[in-house]
């Protein structure tokens, strides 16, 4: 096995004693590539790479949190004096104290769980969609405890297309949430309808309440005619149950008289309690007059079906099959044309 050869320094010209002349440092490439981090080595190419990846994830976390806050999905934390709560006629007409109470120990302990809707304003402000009784109940623990913590609000920033859509989703909220009375429901779609929302009390009922059941909607229309007649002359709407209700729309439609009667009885007795307001209605509806009936006309139905009649402007009559006559157009969705022609099919001799 061939020895292996040992390497010594040259010795120094001038002394064979002298110490051998120090190695030359290695080579070492350019600085550049060394990254701005701790020393390790990255080429250029991957810097570049790097610093344009982490601007694009910057940029994508931007485009992420602008489309958010467009559409109404990034919740914000507002203060609670810019929020104008009567941007929109409020559904519900009084909040239960015990639930209230049970909410503002919620939102003291707790803190607020969850964001009310609101829709942002000309003047820096924003009008409130729902979460009415969130916002009444931070606003009451401000003035209760001064404290900053209540000084703010959380809430979702939407942009519904109209005024419509705005009503629409504060009575889903409260639909969904805690039911409304049927008073109060009948009330939202008259107020909307006054404020020409929309075009008429039928439109509005279809779209505002477009979730619930036929029949609930067909109770809420009956309330929008104590609505109409009585509305200002009622102190505790809320406490006219579902079946009382129902049997004073008919009292209402059967004597034309009886509203002005209700509404003079009850102005007589300022200072009463939900209790003696109900017992003044159901004393008045007791001594209405009963109408005359009017007799019936006889003869035999149409048992043919006959092609739609127009009788006016936006107005077609139909026989159906079953001899019974349908009206039906555009002038049906005026609520002045339709009580016009209630009132003269109520005038009607048919004797």
């Amino acid at each position: 096995m061939a020895k292996r050869k040992r390497l010594t320094p040259l010795p120094s010209a001038a002394s064979g004693n002298a110490r051998p002349a120090p190695l030359a440092a290695p080579e070492t490439k350019s600085a550049t590539t060394l990254t701005r981090g701790l020393g390790s080595v990255r080429p250029p190419i991957a810097e570049v790479a790097h610093d344009a990846a982490s601007a694009n994830a910057l940029a994508e976390v931007a485009q992420t949190l602008t489309a958010a806050r467009a559409e109404g999905r990034l919740i914000q934390r507002l203060p609670l004096h810019l929020i104008d709560a009567d941007h929109l006629v409020r559904d519900r007409l009084v909040a239960d104290p015990e639930e209230m109470g049970v909410l503002k120990d919620s939102i003291r302990q707790r803190g607020q769980q969850t964001a009310i809707e609101v829709v942002a304003l000309e003047d820096g402000r924003y009008g409130l969609i729902s979460g009415w009784r969130r916002l009444g109940a931070l606003r009451d623990l401000l003035i209760e405890t001064k404290e900053p913590a209540f000084e703010t609000v959380l809430a979702l920033i939407r942009t519904p297309a109209d005024a419509a859509e705005s009503y629409v989703a504060m009575v889903e909220e409260n639909e969904i949430r805690v039911g409304l009375s049927f008073y109060e429901r009948a009330r939202i779609v008259v107020r909307a309808v006054d404020r020409d929302v929309f075009r008429s009390d039928r439109v509005a009922l279809a779209q505002l309440f477009a979730a619930v059941s036929r029949s609930k909607r067909s109770k809420i229309n009956q309330f929008i005619t104590i609505v109409r007649q009585l509305d200002a002359g009622l102190k505790y709407p809320t406490a006219i149950t579902e079946r009382s209700g129902l049997a004073l729309v008919q009292a209402l439609e059967a004597d034309e008289s009886l509203a002005q009667r209700l509404i003079t009885a009850l102005a007589a007795k300022p200072d009463r309690t939900a209790e003696t307001e109900g017992q003044i209605i159901a004393r008045t509806m007791a001594d209405a007059e009963t109408p005359p009936t009017a007799p019936l006309i006889t003869g035999e139905r149409p048992r043919k079906h006959s092609e739609p009649e127009p009788l006016c402007e936006g107005l077609v009559l139909r026989v159906e099959k079953d001899g019974a006559f349908r009206l039906t157009g555009p002038a049906l969705e005026n609520r002045f044309f339709v009580s016009r022609l209630m009132a003269a099919l109520r005038d009607l001799d048919t004797a």
